[in-house]
């Protein structure tokens, strides 16, 4: 069983920065696909990012370029830094974890935090 919390949400300007944690409890973190989805109001939730080993993060086309997933598997925590926000970029967003390989769907993700709402201003 992995229990994950989200923090660092909250309201920020366009073009601003945000960095988003999501610290998981339980065992075996290192053997987790960690993934971020979001989900704006009226709409259903979506990938963001995910990443498994270091050097395979993957990326929506939406957010490439301007988001950035890593993890610290020493402190269980896998990080989303979020630059150049948009106004489209509003949405609770949620941290998954799945087993390793676990793709881009909702359904590949066994377990999810409560989300951080994260809204960006015009």
């Amino acid at each position: 069983q992995v229990q994950l919390v989200e923090s660092g949400g909250g309201l920020v300007q366009a073009g601003g920065s945000l960095r988003l944690s999501c610290v998981a409890s339980g065992r075996s973190f290192s053997s987790y696909t960690m993934g971020w989805f979001r989900q704006a109001p009226g709409k259903e939730r979506e990938f963001v990012a995910r990443l498994f080993w270091s050097s395979d993060a993957d990326y929506a086309n939406s957010v490439r370029g301007r988001f950035t997933i890593s993890r610290d598997n020493a402190k269980n925590t896998v990080y989303l830094q979020m630059n150049s926000l948009k106004p489209e970029d509003t949405a609770v967003y949620y941290c998954a974890a799945g087993p390793a390989g676990a793709w881009r769907r909702v359904y590949n993700y066994d377990y999810w935090g409560q989300g951080t709402q994260v809204t960006v201003s015009s």
